[in-house]
């Protein structure tokens, strides 16, 4: 069965959907903060260092040791656990009752998380070929997008009677027992795939009887050898300067917008941001990675430059959203930069995993989420808060919210620049890569 089409589809989309999960988690925090914030009595400095640091540096840094042993131990026993481990914290945040309970509720849920992609991103390298690959990572990307729209689509759905009420903490606690489930059933149905399958099926000879592991290399090893492929890193810094807006937008858009028209009816709101998500960023995200795999099939430098023109027309529309008078404009803009912001997800993940060597490709994952979430995560919605606590005073609040972020937007010129140089870069690497993977093929098979 594990070899059966069908089984490979249903693992990918099983896989997704823990992803969506991973991202309704995390999303529900900025979705809710005006709630959380006057429950709580929390400032708008602390609101960003729960959205942002309090989250991300644990998730960061946990991320690498859980990841160093998907590449040596069962990858689904590893993220099911991380499943339900972070759905747990979830359901405790919403029994918090000041900054430091829900913040260390924030810091499990981080742990938990970390566990989630570095081992799907390995399993699904292990299911498709480099040619598809960006593809198949575009659709377990799908769960970002997805999640997102999810999570904006439960918070609508549990609002009070009058509309205007919200239960935030019954959110988190539903949503943390439904992510528990959904543990218990990936871990009985999923089964690991092979490691290095589609190198082997590239590389192998008739004759060859490969052996049943791929040797592993010591921790270190593994660091310096991602440290040393300048496209990774490149790739690191612009999937984190672009993500650098994107959870600013997502960690106080709900703040401005209810500022902005405090009478805009607020489960519509929730609605149709759950749609732009659903619809563009999911679109953008999907057709992105295929765009991507199309042309770099013809030319391995569109990896980088299919992402760098897309931020560059997400940057105009940022901007405009911050500026026009009314909700409904700033959901048109927000819609087209949403969905060339998706576009940057399948071809960087493509990349984590196409230029790590085969024993490698969760630590892969788990270092560039270390620096897109140290940066990005981490300092975003920090940045953001902190600059509207400062222009609080003379700006009031919807301004101070407006400029903060107009001026976070400028980390979109960094992004471009950085896929500007992956798609230098990437050639070498790229052929590098692929001469790495199949001798270690050829040692395997070698040693058996």
């Amino acid at each position: 069965m594990k070899d059966n089409k069908n089984y490979r589809i249903f693992f990918l989309l099983l896989l997704t959907l823990v992803y969506g999960f991973n991202f309704i988690d995390r999303q529900i925090v900025g979705i809710l903060a005006p709630f959380i914030q006057a429950d709580l009595g929390l400032t708008n400095t602390q609101m960003g260092l729960l959205i942002g640091p309090v989250f991300a540096a644990v998730y960061a840094v946990a991320g690498i040791p859980i990841a160093w042993l998907a590449d040596r131990y069962s990858r689904v026993n590893i993220m099911a656990t991380a499943l339900a481990l972070w759905s747990a914290f979830t359901a405790l945040s919403g029994m918090a009752n000041n900054f430091v309970q829900i913040g260390l509720a924030r810091m499990g849920v981080g742990i938990g998380e970390a566990g989630g992609s570095p081992p799907a991103h390995s399993m699904i390298s292990d299911l498709y070929p480099k040619e598809e690959r960006a593809s198949a990572l575009a659709i377990y990307a799908l769960g970002i997008p997805f999640g997102i729209m999810f999570a904006y689509f439960v918070t609508a759905s549990l609002l009070g009677a009058d509309g205007d009420a919200v239960n935030w903490r019954r959110i988190f606690i539903i949503l943390g027992v439904v992510g528990i489930a959904l543990a218990i059933f990936v871990r009985i149905v999923l089964r690991d795939p092979k490691r290095g399958a589609m190198e082997e099926v590239a590389v192998k000879s008739d004759n060859s009887e490969p052996a049943s592991e791929i040797a592993k290399p010591p921790f270190f090893k593994a660091l310096a050898t991602l440290l040393s492929i300048p496209s990774w890193w490149a790739m690191c810094l612009g999937i984190a300067a672009g993500s650098f807006v994107a959870y600013s937008f997502s960690g106080f858009q709900t703040k401005y917008l209810i500022g902005l028209d405090p009478d805009f009816n607020f489960k519509t709101l929730l609605i149709v941001l759950g749609i732009i998500n659903g619809i563009a960023y999911a679109g953008g995200t999907f057709f992105g990675a295929k765009v991507a795999d199309w042309w770099g099939k013809k030319n391995v430098r569109a990896y980088g430059w299919v992402p760098a023109i897309s931020i560059g027309i997400a940057l105009p529309a940022a901007i405009a959203s911050l500026w026009v008078p009314t909700i409904w404009l700033h959901l048109a803009c927000v819609t087209v930069m949403t969905t060339f912001l998706g576009v940057y997800l399948g071809p960087s993940f493509a990349i984590a995993q196409t230029l790590a060597p085969i024993n490698m490709r969760a630590m892969s994952t788990a270092m560039y989420f270390f620096v897109l979430n140290m940066i990005a995560l981490g300092g975003g919605p920090t940045l953001t808060g902190i600059l509207i606590d400062v222009f609080l005073e003379t700006h009031g609040s919807v301004h101070s919210v407006r400029l903060s972020l107009t001026i976070v937007c400028l980390f979109f010129l960094l992004s471009i620049a950085s896929f500007l140089v992956v798609s230098r870069t990437l050639p070498k690497d790229w052929k590098d890569a692929q001469a790495r993977n199949e001798n270690q093929i050829n040692a395997k098979n070698t040693a058996t």
